[in-house]
């Protein structure tokens, strides 16, 4: 049962040139982890543990590529632990079992500890969790559990209260181009030895795809190398476009045979975005005569009622939906007036696309910030461990406070103060504008007077 991983393997160029580059780069030792300085900085808890060879029964809650396998690996080299690893969705009570009698015998032996890690600990249910127990408070094993779910959840209360949860965070766009960067210089188990020369623009653009998750950054590396890898020495360079090319999906191209349906479409969308009538009812009518499907219609235009009215008018929305069931319920030809009605409605309603506007420029946010963390104060906390780590503290409950308001931030640290939403003058949307702007006046002043 026990764990052989890659580094126990020495420096085999057969196990460095099969294994994915994520796993070659995985660090060795606490000194060459990148991140998580809160866990592994001089004087943490864990830096203390491991140089008094005090490791205590963990935790490690973080989201996907946060280090929490190499961590505990770390661990175990740096005090001399014996390191068995499994997995929760391969592994059962046997399995537990054999690794039980398996570190008894080797503490009787050698006095060597035993390290038993068990990733995505979250899987194991009641009676399995229940099994290591008797074993963690021993002192037998040091159990180290890896979860992304949280532990007030998914690990019952007695192996909780046995261990210390430690929770993990994103890496950071820094910690990842750090990590990319080591990764392109390594000769023995990087790229280093295809002399790749990567532009900042194409490293900082991986890091940013990545979402702070340092597998998935590795990754893309690594597909983003093999187009640049084998060319002459002086052409391997990895550029942002040599990024795009290997991990961006192409736009589908349209069918050149079906031009005229895509036509036909165009120049509806375009006459109700016009507030023309005349010619929303005519190019509807065309489609509908030439057999287009109405589905496909009404689809486009509860699109075009977000899109292009928004909350200018937000009865567009509804009544689109509207003639979409009422359609389905009388079906053709009858049911074609409702697609008519809803159609001349969205072409004579007051139009604005600011919510469209307002959602792009939150998609391409989200791309280049990555998945920022939820601000403390406005997480739920239902169970001890999340107050004691901070969740919902000193949170504002709008209710209690003069019109259902006060000044409080909710948007991640990061991004404080970006305004995203900007609302017309057109239709309702002008009433929205008025509250939008006297609630931002009001936390202005709110902020000053503290």
């Amino acid at each position: 049962m026990k764990n052989l991983d890659l580094f126990s393997l020495g420096t085999e160029s057969d196990a460095l040139d099969t294994a994915p580059l994520a796993e070659r780069m995985r660090p060795q030792k606490l000194a060459d982890y990148v991140g998580q300085s809160h866990l592994t900085g001089p004087g943490t808890l864990l830096a203390r543990a491991i140089a008094e060879d005090k490791l205590f029964s963990m935790i490690f809650w973080g989201p996907p590529g946060s280090g929490k396998t190499t961590l505990a690996r770390i661990l175990a080299t740096e005090t001399k632990t014996n390191f068995v690893s499994f997995s929760a969705v391969l592994s059962g009570v046997r399995e537990i079992r054999q690794v039980i009698d398996e570190a008894k015998e080797l503490w009787e032996a050698k006095k060597q500890k035993t390290i038993l890690f068990v990733d995505e600990i979250h899987r194991f249910n009641k009676a399995q969790q229940d099994a290591f127990l008797p074993h963690v408070e021993s002192g037998l094993v040091t159990l180290i559990g890896a979860t992304t779910e949280n532990p007030s959840f998914e690990v019952i209360a007695p192996l909780l209260s046995r261990t210390r949860v430690l929770a993990l965070k994103q890496f950071t766009e820094e910690d990842l181009t750090a990590i990319l960067r080591r990764a392109l210089a390594d000769e023995q188990r990087g790229l280093g030895r295809f002399a790749i020369q990567a532009q900042d623009g194409a490293v900082r653009y991986l890091a940013g795809l990545s979402d702070g998750d340092a597998r998935t950054a590795l990754n893309n590396l690594e597909a983003a190398a093999s187009l640049v890898q084998n060319l002459p020495a002086e052409e391997r360079i990895l550029t942002e476009k040599a990024v795009e090319e290997a991990l961006l999906k192409k736009a589908m191209l349209y069918d050149k045979d079906g031009e005229e349906h895509y036509n036909l479409i165009s120049a509806f969308h375009k006459s109700m975005r016009g507030s023309d009538p005349d010619a929303t009812l005519y190019w509807l009518g065309r489609m509908l005569a030439a057999g287009e499907d109405p589905l496909y219609i009404l689809r486009r235009m509860v699109r075009f009622a977000a899109e292009d009215v928004g909350n200018a008018d937000p009865h567009a929305l509804m009544l689109t939906m509207a003639a979409q069931q009422a359609f389905h319920f009388i079906g053709p030809p009858e049911g074609e007036l409702a697609i008519a009605q809803a159609a001349v409605y969205l072409a004579t309603a007051p139009k604005s696309n600011s919510l469209y506007v307002g959602y792009g420029r939150t998609r391409e946010l989200i791309n280049k910030t990555g998945y920022l963390p939820v601000p403390l104060h406005i997480r739920n906390a239902p169970t001890k461990l999340m107050k004691e780590l901070d969740y919902g503290k000193d949170y504002k409950y709008a209710h209690d406070y003069p019109d259902a308001f006060v000044s409080q931030e909710y948007l991640p640290e990061k991004l404080q103060g970006k305004v995203l939403y900007n609302p017309t003058d057109a239709g309702y949307e002008k009433i929205i504008r008025e509250r939008v702007n006297l609630w931002r006046k009001l936390k202005k002043e709110q902020e000053k007077k503290g």
